[in-house]
């Protein structure tokens, strides 16, 4: 990938030049905001007629991401692609790159959609930062399970493919518990990750050039609940230095091994290995903007997303200056019902608290654990930005904090 794309009607009174982006979801319609307020138009390709970032986009291609069709409409109208989600086939993406720049590239996607595939990559990386994955085993067959070591168990298995928001997996305390749990998962390949004494959870989110140029948001504190983000914190003296440095400097090895281009998060967990601060153990990555970057769009004066469109368009990057101390709140579908019966959250009393920034996704259907919306309260210190943070959450029926 290489060349700049500019924004803006092109030479002799052309339309803009436009971008793609596979996928229709949020992270779609953020990318799509993201573009337009550069001067891109955007285009988006999924199969959702009333999908989210398809209703704000100013071309939808509403096909499966392989169809045929669908593809060569999208690469004859936009001048580069890229993907809101992971599991965008890669060999769809291959085949786009063979007449468009595409980012992040499919070799890099691939090793994200499978665990097998991004452990080894992370243990490869981590020759360079010092920070690997969790100890763990592939498992693909029957007889993998007899080779399984006693070391990993108690542990978590997780499908090798399709995993996400805490889906495709389960905790397993004995050999015989295994064996039941690789059966309910279908029998498909799976990894076998010792459970540890966790801590926290942490994440990096960076954006690399196709020049090689890397740009970070500031290290993110996350807290998941039920295996699906539900807070993140972002402000001084939150993380220990040399943790947010190590996580830091781990991202960007994992990036440069991938010759990654676009923008990319990582995720960390801290684990207690009997010191102050506790060890890294880096746990999954996202080919992507993340959930948990989303308060920089207001917490900073460069967005995770306006990285995603500079990466693609080849425009330069530039380290985003975080100006606020920010907590985001996650807005499942959970909050549109209660006892079964549908309400409204309180938006009003919410929208009262300083600080407070609300963004619905425009999706059409609460589901209980479905991503809606977020919140994200910005101040001038931490302190004020978890003390409304955690008033936002008590008018919403959220549950507090540490």
């Amino acid at each position: 990938m290489s060349g700049v794309i500019l924004p803006g009607p092109l030479a002799g009174g052309g339309r803009p030049a436009t971008l793609g982006v596979l996928g229709g979801g949020q992270l779609g319609r953020m990318f799509v905001h993201a573009a337009q307020a550069m001067g891109f138009q955007a285009a988006v390709l999924d199969p959702d007629p009333a999908s989210p970032a398809g209703r704000v986009a100013d071309v939808h291609v509403a096909t499966a991401y392989d169809d045929e069709q669908g593809l060569a409409q999208l690469m004859q109208r936009c001048e580069a692609v890229t993907t809101e989600f992971e599991n965008v086939p890669a060999q769809v993406l291959a085949s786009l790159a063979a007449h468009r720049p595409v980012a992040p590239g499919a070799a890099a996607v691939a090793v994200a959609q499978d665990r097998r595939a991004e452990k080894a990559h992370f243990a490869a990386s981590a020759r360079s930062s010092g920070i690997g994955p969790a100890p763990h085993a592939v498992i693909e067959a029957e007889a993998d399970l007899a080779r399984v070591p006693e070391s990993l168990l108690p542990g978590i298995l997780k499908t090798a493919r399709l995993g996400y928001d805490g889906k495709g997996q389960r905790r397993v305390t004995r050999r015989d518990e295994l064996a039941v749990a690789w059966a309910e998962l279908g029998r498909v390949p799976c990894v076998l990750e010792r459970q540890l004494a966790l801590r926290d959870e942490l994440s990096v989110i960076v954006a690399r050039g196709a020049d090689g140029a890397m740009v970070a948001l500031p290290v993110q504190r996350n807290l998941h609940r039920h295996g699906i983000l539900a807070v993140t914190e972002v402000f001084d003296g939150l993380l220990p230095a040399r943790l947010a440095q190590q996580a830091l400097a781990a991202t960007q090895a994992i990036a440069a091994e991938l010759g990654y281009v676009g923008v990319l998060c990582v995720e960390f967990f801290v684990v207690d290995d009997g010191s102050a601060d506790g060890a890294l153990v880096v746990n999954e990555m996202a080919p992507r903007p993340h959930n948990s970057g989303h308060y920089s769009i207001d917490a900073c004066d460069v967005s995770q997303f306006e990285l995603q469109v500079r990466a693609l368009a080849g425009l330069p990057l530039v380290a985003p200056r975080a100006h606020s101390a920010a907590v985001m709140l996650n807005l499942l579908g959970d909050l549109w019902w209660r006892d079964g019966e549908p309400v409204t959250p309180d938006w009003a009393g919410v929208l009262a608290l300083p600080g407070v920034h609300l963004h619905l996704y425009g999706k059409l259907d609460a589901r209980p654990g479905r991503k809606m919306g977020h919140l994200t309260v910005t101040a001038a210190d931490g302190h004020e930005a978890r003390r409304v943070a955690l008033q936002a959450a008590a008018r919403l029926g959220l549950a507090p904090w540490r």
